[in-house]
């Protein structure tokens, strides 16, 4: 049974200190935005878990890419890690991105292009999951999902662009976009910081959390190769 490594205990604490060190400059140092209010400052978390989810979709495409060739079954456990950890936080991005357009939209969900095509990435996603779940043979289903995530990633840069290719009522708050787009708003210094030290934060998360995954992955590995032992 694979030992726990001395350094992820460390890290739990240290993602536990960060995130609770973001959440007091979301709240206590960051200036309220003087249109939106205090509803705005949710955008630092949905933003923050957008990164992290695209994140995980990015290291589910490196992983799928280098077990092809390589056929190395690590690099399986790290592509399902990364896509489960991806799914959750993408998710999260939707569900805190719609207590943010209620408020500014008046309504929780309206098919805007970068809303449409997060919940198709979602999906897309969520498809690997039931993709994986459907084949039992270990190689020809860690070959299928390598595959799956290698074209399954086109739906992320397209999520990204979409609000910078199509006309779009959600802000582009970073770089160039319509700045009649509704909710939009410009980032003072110390709102800038805020969002740069979520994002840190979140991506130290995101390196926590999978590493977890892929240890709790080797452990489910090791349990099925001793069942199958006692089963001889």
């Amino acid at each position: 049974m694979p030992a726990k490594s001395r350094v992820l205990p460390v890290l739990d604490w240290i993602s536990l200190v960060l995130v609770l060190a973001a959440t007091g400059m979301v709240f206590f140092y960051a200036p309220t935005e003087e249109v939106m209010g205090l509803v705005q400052k949710v955008f630092y978390f949905h933003v923050a878990s957008a990164w992290v989810g695209m994140l995980g979709f990015g290291v589910a495409l490196v992983a799928g890419i280098a077990y092809l060739r390589t056929a190395n079954p690590k690099w399986d456990q790290i592509e399902l890690a990364a896509v489960e950890v991806g799914i959750v936080y993408l998710l999260i991005t939707i569900i805190v991105g719609s207590i943010w357009a209620k408020p500014i939209w008046n309504t929780w969900w309206t098919w805007d292009p970068r809303l449409t095509t997060a919940t198709v990435m979602e999906l897309v996603y969520a498809a690997y999951l039931m993709l994986r779940a459907g084949i039992e043979d270990t190689e020809r289903r860690a070959r299928f999902a390598a595959v799956y995530t290698i074209l399954g990633f086109i739906s992320v840069p397209l999520t990204f662009l979409s609000i910078r290719i199509f006309r779009t009522i959600h802000p582009v708050v970073i770089g160039s976009g319509d700045p009649t787009a509704t909710g939009t708003f410009a980032m003072t210094p110390k709102m800038l910081q805020t969002f740069m030290f979520s994002l840190f934060v979140f991506s130290v998360l995101f390196v926590d959390l999978i590493w977890h995954r892929i240890r709790l992955g080797r452990l489910a590995d090791t349990v099925e190769q001793l069942k199958l032992r006692l089963s001889q």
